[in-house]
């Protein structure tokens, strides 16, 4: 649920830099307040009925080997391990609900930097190009961390799953990524950097 949400945010935020840079005299009636709850809500909201749907799924199945799942969290693919009879249903509904969750917002961000790229490009100036640059830098970067874990671990054929590689894998886009967004976005800050550069002097 938390994986879905953070697609629909990521995609929000591509959405908020698209509008500050390809719009931004429309900027402040584009992304007024009530329209960042509304879509904020929204990115919550459809993966939280979706999350409910599965966990129904779940509870309909019939589990005949060990209850103790090869993972670190109950994940749908180590839960359908455990399932006996037959779980294509249920592996065909999780590859649905990851293109829905991870390829739709996934392309929704692709659209959104394709125009702010060519807008960048048509800037008349290196540093106005460099300006609007970094302020996608970091959200891009994330982008990429987030959705390249997560799309591995999820749409791989089954064949090629193993339990370490699942594990290593669900880590990264779980605990990894969300761990260094505070950081990936700080370093934008010119304070940051400046106290990090003196940090990194002292030593």
């Amino acid at each position: 649920m938390l994986a879905a949400t953070e697609c629909f945010l990521l995609a929000v935020m591509s959405y908020d830099r698209f509008v500050a840079i390809c719009h931004p005299l429309h900027y402040p009636l584009l992304m007024n307040p009530k329209k960042c709850a509304q879509l904020a809500a929204a990115s919550w909201l459809g993966p939280v009925l979706v999350q409910i749907g599965q966990t129904c799924q779940i509870f309909s199945l019939h589990f005949c080997k060990s209850n103790q799942i090869a993972h670190f969290f109950c994940d749908i693919p180590p839960i359908l391990k455990l399932a006996c009879g037959d779980t294509l249903a249920h592996e065909v509904s999780v590859y649905v609900v990851a293109m829905l969750f991870a390829a739709v917002p996934f392309m929704l961000i692709l659209a959104s930097y394709s125009k702010i790229v060519f807008t960048i490009l048509r800037l008349p100036t290196a540093q106005g190009r460099a300006k609007a640059f970094s302020t996608c830098s970091s959200h891009l970067l994330v982008v990429v961390l987030f959705f390249g874990s997560a799309t591995v671990t999820y749409l791989r054929p089954k064949s090629s799953h193993s339990a370490g590689t699942d594990i290593l894998l669900s880590l990264f886009y779980t605990v990894v990524t969300p761990m260094f967004n505070p950081v990936i976005y700080s370093l934008r800050n010119k304070d940051v950097i400046a106290a990090l550069r003196k940090i990194l002097l002292k030593m």
